[in-house]
């Protein structure tokens, strides 16, 4: 059995520099606390707390003094700052730099939509950190949606801001501005040609992504998908490669790999999410090419 492992899968930039930041403050002897999981990956946290770093809820946060936290890749709402500079908190800033100019623009868009009657509109999923530090930008004014059941909440007679969540599948975006079109069409009162402005927000590495595993999945008879269960980049990326492969397992450990998905196949491909380490990628390779 021929086996590939998709070159381009593995960390995307922002989470590979967060684990790097945090791996320079451990290597300094200090004691880091990550707030929340520092990436959706059970065995890249287990590397990293045999390190020396601590993930940490927000309530736990809440009652930290005079120390020092690291703020992941996904980013914080401002309340976050607030509470570190109140504890005497050493923020260790590992937010993505493009969640960061995301949050810094929903916040100036908000500002000045509030001055009219614009509505600012984020697509991601609900209770997810990336998307819990993006409302904070409005106060949690925002109009969170998530798909089309969620149009109703937005008010079509009045300009609307169109923002995602950055690891959101960039066709699902597409179709939700268009969905978005046609309702302010039907109402009536806005010309969303002038009134609706949709950013385009969903990171490259993401979208590239894609239509790239697609036709790796489309190569291969068997496809494992590396992935944490928690990961949202991951669930959305594992479905592209069912939708044209139907033989794709998810797998986040080497122990959950199945002898019996290899009979009678001739190729295999590895694959992995923006959150999936490099080494766990190659790791799973190894056990699949020696079946």
């Amino acid at each position: 059995m021929v086996v590939e492992v998709d070159k381009r899968s593995g960390f995307c930039f922002g989470v590979q520099n967060a684990v790097k930041i945090a791996e320079n403050a451990l290597l300094k002897g200090e004691r880091v606390f990550s707030l929340g999981s520092i990436v959706h990956n059970d065995k890249e946290v287990e590397r990293l707390s045999e390190l020396g770093l601590v993930s940490i809820d927000h309530d736990e946060f809440m009652n930290l003094r005079d120390c020092s936290v690291l703020i992941r890749a996904h980013g914080e709402p401002p309340e976050t700052y607030e509470t570190a500079t109140r504890n005497n908190i050493t923020i260790i800033e590992a937010t993505c730099p493009i969640v960061k100019r995301l949050q810094s623009r929903i916040r100036e868009t908000w500002l000045a939509a509030r001055q009219g009657s614009g509505q600012v509109v984020i697509f991601g999923k609900p209770g997810h950190a990336e998307v819990v530090g993006l409302m904070g930008q409005t106060d949690n004014e925002g109009i969170l949606i998530s798909g089309p059941d969620d149009l109703s909440k937005i008010d079509f007679t009045k300009p609307v801001w169109l923002f995602s969540q950055t690891t959101m599948s960039a066709g699902e975006y597409k179709k939700t501005g268009r969905l978005i079109t046609d309702r302010m069409k039907e109402a009536g009162v806005c010309d969303p040609d002038l009134d609706l402005v949709v950013n385009r927000t969903v990171c490259n590495q993401v979208s590239n992504r894609e239509p790239h595993l697609r036709a790796f999945a489309r190569r291969h008879d068997v496809v494992i998908f590396v992935s944490g269960r928690e990961s949202s980049n991951g669930k959305m990326l594992y479905s592209v490669c069912k939708s044209v492969n139907q033989g794709t397992h998810f797998v986040s450990s080497p122990e959950e790999i199945e002898k019996s998905w290899f009979t009678g196949k001739s190729s295999a491909g590895v694959c992995g999410a923006t959150s999936t380490p490099k080494w766990l990628i190659e790791e799973i390779t190894r056990i699949v090419s020696n079946i």
